[in-house]
């Protein structure tokens, strides 16, 4: 997948017991939340997976919430994130097989789909371990497959990309 730098703005909502009047330790909890927030957001729509922060750039002026005494932090860096693109070529592992294709991970996106459709002479063996084989080669649980992303969905409900690949074309398939 394609790394990208991002600049992001986000609101880091920090309790009062972690307020200090020197501000290191007020930086440092800003920070330790801003990073437990990109990791418990895992990946958006327009950014893709959140690898990792790079910089903070600007932490601005707190704003104190009225019932709860927390306090309010907009600030400002850059992230590393991480995002399919269609046409990319990628590799990932064979994580299910299904009569009707073969669901792979790669990195980050745990849902990669690949139909039988779109491996053209492989042929489904069921059983207890199902594969799919060719002459050549075959695709069981674990195997390394080098494919290409022929598209790709938002899922807003799970936080994560869902994939549709392929193993048609040159010097793709089993690694």
């Amino acid at each position: 997948m394609v790394f990208l730098e991002s600049e992001m703005s986000w609101n880091v909502l920090i309790s009062p017991s972690q307020l200090d009047r020197k501000g290191l330790l007020l930086r440092k909890a800003i920070i330790v939340r801003l990073l437990e927030d990109v990791t418990n957001r895992r990946a958006s729509k327009e950014h893709g997976y959140y690898v990792a922060v790079n910089q903070l750039k600007a932490i601005s002026e707190g704003k104190v919430r009225e019932l709860t005494g927390d306090v309010l932090f907009p600030v400002t860096f850059t992230c590393i994130t991480q995002k399919p693109m269609k046409g990319e070529i990628m590799v990932g592992y064979v994580d299910r097989i299904l009569k009707h294709g073969v669901f792979l991970k790669s990195g980050p996106v745990e849902s990669i789909f690949m139909a039988e459709k779109s491996m053209s002479d492989y042929k489904y063996i069921g059983g207890e371990n199902p594969v799919f084989m060719n002459e050549q080669s075959k695709l069981e649980k674990d195997t390394a497959v080098r494919f290409k992303v022929l598209g790709f969905r938002w899922m807003e409900a799970d936080r994560q990309f869902q994939l549709l690949a392929t193993i048609a074309g040159d010097f793709l398939g089993p690694l």
